[in-house]
């Protein structure tokens, strides 16, 4: 499936016009991670957004202890690291690769804010998209105060 197509199911880009979509495209470059590969780690730099187009990642939150647990699975069009789109600070947990030949596109930061700044829609609307999810997220944690972000 051609990338322009796999960002159109994707609920960031929801709203994103075929151009945009292509435009998105054109500035996002393919990584593929084997079985246990650290993609980045918890602290890092967040500098790139990731969309999964084959594979699986697992996301690993330090417990704060020296120790790692799973806390969440994300496979095939979903996304991860887009919070770097924003404001670039450190990585909230480290990713890691579950599957053989785990194909990711990403979209680094830097590129992304040149893209806004010549079309400022593309943004706008993924920004939109952005703040959507995290209202859910929040409101979903402030009904289950156990539940993760």
């Amino acid at each position: 499936m051609e990338l322009v197509q796999v960002l159109a199911g994707v609920a960031l880009c929801s709203g994103l016009s075929p151009s945009q979509l292509a435009s998105l495209a054109a500035i996002s470059h393919r990584e593929v991670y084997n079985t246990d590969a650290v993609i980045f780690n918890q602290n890092d730099p967040g500098d790139k957004m990731f969309l999964i187009t084959g594979g699986q990642v697992e996301i690993r939150l330090n417990n704060g202890s020296g120790g790692n647990h799973a806390t969440i699975y994300l496979g095939q069009g979903q996304i991860f690291g887009e919070m770097a789109l924003l404001d670039q600070g450190s990585r909230s947990a480290s990713v890691l690769a579950i599957e053989e030949q785990t194909e990711l596109y990403v979209i680094d930061a830097d590129a992304f804010v040149n893209l806004c700044q010549q079309d400022t829609a593309i943004g706008y609307i993924m920004m939109r998209n952005m703040a959507l999810d995290l209202s859910f997220k929040l409101r979903h944690k402030n009904l289950d105060p156990s539940a993760s972000l």
